[in-house]
Parts: C-alpha cells; structure tokens; sequence
C-alpha cells in the first residue's frame, strides 16, 4: 500500500516538473518555511500539552498550595547527611569484619594440625558439587560432603542456605591435600561466627575467609555456577586473585618488573616470561605501581611509560601489550639491567606507593652476580629482590639465587606454563610476614574499589582485613606467615539507597569517588550484562569522573 502511495506520489511530482519546468519561481520563500515551522512547533507543544495534561496538574498544585510547601535544598546538608549514613553503614560493616578476623586468628591458634584424617573425619559443603564426577567418592579425599537445603533468596538473588558455609577450592588445587584438609578442619568453626553476625546485623551480605592456600569459604552458602549457563566451562576462579584479597594480603607496593630479552631466552622460555609478567601484573591493586624493563646488554622500558605508573586496569593493559612485542636478541648483562631498575625505584618525583619496593627479574639464569650494583643501590636491602628462573636450562641457578637470598626476596623456578599462577603469587606470603610481626598495628580495615561481584550480587566494595598466624614454635618464636584475608560485602544497591534521588531536583543526583579518583557512586556507573560468567574481569573500577562527564 505504502509502495503504491510513493508511486503516485512520483508521478504527479513528475508531472508537475514537467507543467512547470522553471520550478524556482515556486519555491518557498526563507520567511514562509519560517512560518511553517512555528506553526508546527506551536502545534506539536499544544498537543503535547494536551495529551500530557501538564496544565491541569499545574492547576491542581495551585489550588491545594496549602498543603504542601516549597523549601530550597541545602546542598552541603544533604551531602553531609549522606556521607553520614554512608559511614555509618561502613562503618558496621566493619565492626563485624573486625570480629571475623578476631575469631579466626583465635580458632587457628587453638588447632591441632594432623598428618592424617580417617575417612569422613571433615565434613563441609563444596560449592562445586553439582560440576564433580557423581562417581567421585568422597572418602578418597577424607571428607564429607554436606548436602544444604536450599530456598531462593531475594537480597541474593539466588539460592542460599543460611544453616552452612559454602567452600570453593581452585580447580588445581587438590582437595584431599592435607594442608588442604586441615584449613577445611579449623575455618568449619567460622560458621557460627558467621551466623552470630548475622543475628546482630541481618543485612549483612557475603562473609567470606579467603586462605593464602587458595581455600574460601563464604556465608551463605550457594552453589557457585548455574550449571545449565555454564556448560562445559571450567572454573578458573581462585580467590588470592581476586582484588579484595590482593588488597587485603600485603601492604602497598612500588614493584619494577625485569625481563631478561637477550638471546638465549628466545622460542619457548620467552613466551614462558611473556605468561609469567602478564600473570605477575594481576597480583597488583590500584593502590601499587609498576613498571616494566626489559634488557640484554641495555636497558630500556617496554612501553611509553619511563617511570612506575599506578597498577589499575589500563595501565597493566598498555604493560601486558608491550611485554608480548618484546623480542629476544643480545648478551645478558645484570648490572645494566639492576641499575636501570633501582633508578626507576628511586625516582621521588613520581607518585609512589612508598611502601615495599620490589624488583622482579626473569630470566633463563646467568653468571653474573651484580654484586658491585647491590652494594651500591641496596646497600641497606630497602628493596627486596625476587628472582625467578624461567624455563628449562642447564644454566648455573646459584647466581640469581644468591641476588634473591642477599636482597630479602626468593627464588622460585618456572619450568613450565602450569608452574606459572602458583610461583607468580607466592611473593605475596614474604611481603605479608612483617604484617604479621607488626600485629595490630597492621591491622586497618581497608575498602575496595568498585568490582564486580563472582556470585552474580552486582557491583559491591568489599572491606577486608589480614588474618595472621599466631602460633609460635616449641622456641617461642613467632610465625610469620599470613592465614588469609576476611572480607565483608557491601553492595552498590546499599549505597544508593542511603542517598535517595527524591531529595534532589528532577535532573539532580549523587556520585562519589574513592581515594583513587575512581566512581564509587553515579547514575552512569551501571553494569553491563555478563556474556560470559568465566571472564570475571575487574572492568568497573576503571571508570573516572572525567569518563561519566
């Protein structure tokens, strides 16, 4: 019908082309395409009018003009106010964060560790149970499983039970270990820790207990996936990757990678290193900063930035590009290297963490010392040294062990890709030890940037804190060691319902940021759908105010 229409419509334009072939003289005029236009206006803003009924609500608030009154905002008030109720809830949060951490350190102390568990000794609920093999048995590992009742939950969104814990142990760690065993043995007793929170604070969401053996253990208890969206995935979530408990685990830091490029690393063992510095670089917060050198008989930094740039998702992206465009050519020469390294550290017109100073080196081994540069740079081991011996060689290991056993670092060997996570993350264990000797006064309860949520609850800030390990030895001597981090959700919904919009005008609206100058708060700041539930990247946190104006 609408073709027929345009047809004729056609032909009479033709037609009339062809009547009158100096068309110009009928051509509207400027002022009478004006007037055509404030008719339109005037009769599209009537019927709007019209059908909105815009006048007559304005008529309405005229004659009940007693009822209600008109005051002006006082921005500063309503600002304080929310600021207010912000903290208050934070601060909570915190109170029952700081009771999780008190509690776990005094169970752990009180445990007996055991070599050996007869079968069904530990009994738990594995929150992966729907992904096993329904032939597995669990005897074999000395466990039991817990089979939870389950009812949908609206503050959640999914299926909790508030009677149990749920325990989510990475897919390459074994489960039947018995360091394993013992963390299920002694965090069992978390449970009633959790749900005493929970009675005195009911909106409460996750409490989780991250352990430096890669173990959590959260409450409620939920399945981890929805099996029926995640067919055939495998799940790669490990909770000492997770922003929270990087923040949680170590004091901030100033880390400067260093990548050996010369000759003899190229083919496997240079794309081994180009693994090993991506996998490095996620172990980082927003609140360290990192750079990456790369040398062989010069030294140079691998992308555009030539100091320590903050650790947040853009900048160990730019990194991550420039150390898989690295080649491999020269002869290694560790005092070039080194140098270069402890320039960028001691660089003090940058920002800085000014915290822990690290140097990473990877490299395929050497013989070479640098002992003349440590003397001269590290002389009173401010910076501490982690070296790690990439690949399979028969180069001599003793002289990059000796640089990490003389510069308070250590020495750790990847042979192969599957040794990459696990010796890429365990520096985090030395840097949390003089943390743990410091007690208390390590202790601060600290609060994420904006991240999205593994168990599907949204955006949420998660407040963490260290658990130490305070047992001592038949000597007395203290361990050094870090249990884990403990950490409280708080999600974004929370947040927004302590700064309602209906105080504001129609277009008005709060918005935070963090001390990072990342949004905690904006109507903008909203999260996309997860297309895939197994890529939990950490993307919100890197929206800043100048993104969101």
């Amino acid at each position: 019908m609408a073709a027929s229409w345009l047809l004729i419509f056609s032909l009479t334009l033709f037609q009339s082309l062809l009547i009158c072939p100096s068309s110009e003289e009928y051509f509207p005029s400027a002022s009478t395409i004006k007037q055509w236009v404030a008719k339109m206006q005037n009769d599209l803003v009537t019927l709007a009018r019209t059908a909105s009924g815009v006048d007559q609500l304005a008529e309405i608030y005229l004659k009940n003009r007693h009822l209600y009154t008109v005051e002006p905002n006082n921005a500063r008030q309503l600002v304080e106010s929310a600021a207010t109720n912000i903290e208050k809830l934070l601060r909570n949060r915190s109170k029952a964060l700081v009771h999780l951490a008190k509690k776990a350190e005094e169970i752990q102390e009180s445990h007996q560790w055991r070599d050996q568990f007869l079968n069904n000794n530990i009994v738990y609920y594995n929150a992966k149970d729907d992904q096993m093999d329904p032939e597995k048995n669990d005897s074999d590992t000395g466990s039991q499983r817990i089979k939870p009742v389950f009812q949908d939950d609206p503050v959640f969104r999914r299926h909790t039970s508030y009677q149990h814990s749920a325990v989510h142990i990475p897919t390459d760690i074994y489960e039947g270990s018995t360091i394993v065993l013992n963390e299920l043995n002694w965090t069992a007793a978390l449970d009633d820790v959790f749900k005493k929170n929970r009675e005195e604070d009911e909106t409460l969401l996750w409490q989780v207990f991250g352990s430096a053996t890669g173990l959590a253990r959260y409450y409620p208890a939920s399945p981890w996936v929805d099996k029926s969206r995640t067919a055939n995935k495998i799940d790669l979530y490990d909770v000492r990757r997770r922003p929270w408990y990087i923040q949680g685990a170590a004091s901030p830091k100033d880390m400067l990678i260093l990548v050996d490029v010369s000759g003899s690393v190229s083919g496997l063992t240079l794309k081994l290193i180009r693994t090993s510095v991506s996998e490095m670089l996620e172990t980082l917060s927003d609140d360290d900063f990192v750079n990456v050198a790369a040398f062989n008989n010069n030294a140079h930094d691998v992308s555009c930035f030539n100091h320590l740039v903050q650790a947040n998702v853009r900048n160990k992206k730019v990194l991550k590009e420039a150390v898989n465009n690295i080649t491999a050519k020269g002869t290694t020469d560790y005092k070039t290297g080194f140098k270069f390294a402890f320039d960028q550290l001691q660089n003090n017109n940058v920002s800085r963490a000014n915290c822990n100073k690290i140097i990473m080196l990877f490299t395929d081994g050497g013989e070479d010392k640098a002992k003349e540069t440590f003397e001269t740079y590290n002389k009173d081991k401010t910076v501490r040294v982690f070296t790690f011996s990439v690949g399979q060689h028969n180069y001599d290991k003793g002289p990059i062990q000796w640089m990490a056993c003389q510069n308070k670092g250590f020495y750790y060997e990847i042979p192969s890709i599957g040794a990459i996570r696990i010796n890429t993350q365990e520096y985090l264990d030395v840097l949390g030890r003089p943390m743990v000797l410091a007690g208390d006064r390590a202790k601060q309860v600290q609060w994420t940037n904006v991240y999205l949520d593994a168990l599907e609850l949204g955006l949420v800030i998660t407040g963490t804190l260290p658990v130490f390990n305070l047992t001592v030895d038949h000597n007395g001597k203290k361990n050094q060691l870090i249990l884990g981090v403990m950490g409280v959700d708080v999600s974004l919904e929370d947040i927004k319902r302590l700064t309602p919009r209906f105080t504001l005008c129609p277009n008005g609206y709060y918005f935070a940021l963090d001390p990072n100058g990342y949004v905690l708060l904006h109507p903008n700041l909203q999260p996309k759908k997860r297309i895939k539930r197994i890529k939990l990247v950490n993307i919100y946190n890197i929206l800043q105010y100048l993104h969101l104006h």
